[in-house]
């Protein structure tokens, strides 16, 4: 049935939004008075900051009446429910269903199946009261709740309501770092959310990557002005590689006489990397185009030299792209199956971090996290304060361009002095920052200010009206341990499990660089095909 509470405090909430709005439209009014008398009060610069105001007033207004609209769209579908008899047969009760979703689309003067996933949503969020309840507040977007409906089906209602809580409730027991949900914007809220599931899913992240192994595909879609879209489901690994490499060759290209765009220049490369033919079965140049010989017996002549030349067609080719992981170092020893972070893609299996350390990714960093707490530990200890290695720590830290909304993680970031080095600014990873070329200039050019950064977090950003955006910083977590693990290192107890996080003899242990075993299932792919085949 309806909620007359629930929509009564979200209509408090719209009333409240347009009063304060009208205040600052009478503001508007009095500020145009106070020009024409002269008053000394800097007119365009308040009229300025005026209107951005109202641009988050309107913000949030818009989440309130989409959270009225979710609302109402699920509790219409719950009235017609409750006014069809309940003994009626279950095709009268679909088709009861089917008329309310046509009659909420009528309403809104949307499509069928654009009510139809309107009113799916809406239920989830009717089962979801933290996550309304902040869309009614204006705290999140209808955007921001949308990711929360789709990242939280397939859950159980306790798996649900744990992610709900740590994006949303700050006192829950692990709550979600940085800014908050409805400070980030929607790409980047989606990646937190989603690294959160795989992380806490039911199911293992090795599990589903099997599955998804096993649907790997290519599809083809044609376009409109003799275009078409062709795209590739691929693990992320060798999806994240093809698109360093593509886009590598690209920045290669580039130089005054090259007109076409980065964004050109990749699908350009991809298709010619494609169409190239494989050794010995390029054409004779001499050949005339009209040639009929019959395909067939041009290809039995080919013989055993084509299918020696195109034996390798098939074989995915250990990525060589320069990534970094960022891999629990329980995972990477095979005592845990621990989710690692591959840098520009998100969460990938164990396996997959391991089969990369093993498979001869020449440009590949291995980056261990400190089991105390799940912040990135160190790269390479021998090279640590080489100025690559300390680039490499920021691509861990940041992620991304560290100015607020910004989801460029193009390898061409520049490296940034937070305090300039003329003002004293020391080199130290904790002055400095990731900037995109385009907001490396703002900075420079305008009053975007940073806040300060430390050794595992970016900083935050001041706007030149003094409004704050907090750093988007990783939720990092304390990686899982295996279980019975002991302590073996010279002077620990051999059977007293595992120190706390303050007892001094983690300090020897940071000390000892470590030594990793080789990877402990090296043909792991392999098993993976093979499972995969068996009926």
């Amino acid at each position: 049935m309806g909620s007359g509470a629930g929509t009564a405090v979200a209509m408090e909430g719209i009333h409240a939004s347009v009063d304060a709005l009208e205040a600052l439209f009478l503001e508007e009014v009095s500020l145009d008075a106070a020009a024409a008398a002269g008053a000394g009060v800097d007119v365009l610069q308040r009229a300025y900051e005026v209107r951005l105001e109202r641009l988050g007033r309107i913000k949030q207004m818009e989440a309130q009446l989409a959270a009225l609209k979710a609302r109402d769209t699920a509790e219409a579908v719950e009235l017609q429910h409750a006014m069809t008899p309940p003994n009626a047969p279950l095709h009268e009760r679909t088709y009861a269903e089917m008329s309310a979703v046509e009659e909420i689309a009528g309403a809104l003067t949307v499509s069928s199946p654009a009510a139809g996933t309107l009113t799916t949503q809406s239920r989830r969020l009717r089962s979801l009261p933290l996550v309304l309840d902040a869309l009614s507040a204006g705290i999140i977007s209808w955007q921001h709740a949308k990711i929360l409906a789709d990242e939280t089906d397939g859950l159980d209602p306790a798996g649900a309501a744990a992610l709900v809580d740590h994006f949303l409730d700050p006192d829950a027991t692990n709550p979600a770092r940085g800014a908050a949900a409805g400070e980030l914007v929607p790409s980047r809220f989606r990646a937190k959310v989603r690294t959160w599931r795989e992380r806490h899913h039911p199911e293992s992240l090795e599990q589903r990557h099997a599955k998804g192994v096993a649907d790997r595909r290519m599809e083809y879609a044609k376009d409109r002005d003799g275009m078409a879209w062709l795209s590739l489901y691929l693990p992320g690994d060798t999806a994240n590689a093809i698109w360093n490499r593509t886009t590598a060759l690209a920045r290669g290209l580039q130089g005054p006489h090259e007109p076409r765009t980065l964004t050109q220049l990749r699908p350009d490369i991809a298709a010619s990397l494609l169409l190239a033919a494989p050794a010995g079965t390029a054409r004779n140049a001499n050949t005339p185009d009209e040639e009929t010989a019959d395909e067939t017996t041009r290809h039995n002549t080919m013989g055993d030299n084509t299918m020696r030349d195109n034996a390798g067609i098939g074989t995915v080719p250990t990525p060589k792209a320069d990534v970094l992981v960022t891999v629990p170092v329980f995972a990477l020893l095979g005592a845990t199956d621990e989710p690692a972070l591959l840098d520009g893609h998100g969460p990938i299996p164990a396996s997959m971090a391991r089969n990369l350390v093993a498979g001869g990714a020449t440009s590949f960093y291995r980056v261990l996290v400190d089991p105390r707490d799940g912040a990135p530990l160190e790269i390479g200890r021998t090279s640590y304060r080489l100025t690559k290695a300390m680039k490499q720590a920021l691509r861990v830290r940041d992620s991304k361009c560290s100015f607020p909304g910004c989801n460029n993680h193009s390898l061409d970031n520049d490296t940034d002095h937070l305090t300039a080095w003329h003002h004293g600014g020391t080199t130290g990873i904790s002055n400095l920052a990731q900037l995109c070329p385009k907001h490396h200039h703002l900075k420079h050019a305008s009053g975007w200010t940073p806040t300060a950064a430390t050794r595992n977090e970016p900083p935050g950003w001041t706007s030149p009206t003094g409004r704050h955006y907090k750093a988007e910083h990783h939720d990092w977590e304390p990686p899982q341990w295996p279980q019975g693990i002991y302590r073996r290192l010279e002077g620990w107890p051999d059977e007293a499990g595992i120190s706390p996080p303050d007892d001094p003899v983690w300090d020897s242990f940071y000390a000892v660089p470590p030594v990793l075993p080789p990877d402990p299932f090296p043909e792991w792919h392999l098993w993976l095909d093979k499972a995969l085949s068996v009926p």
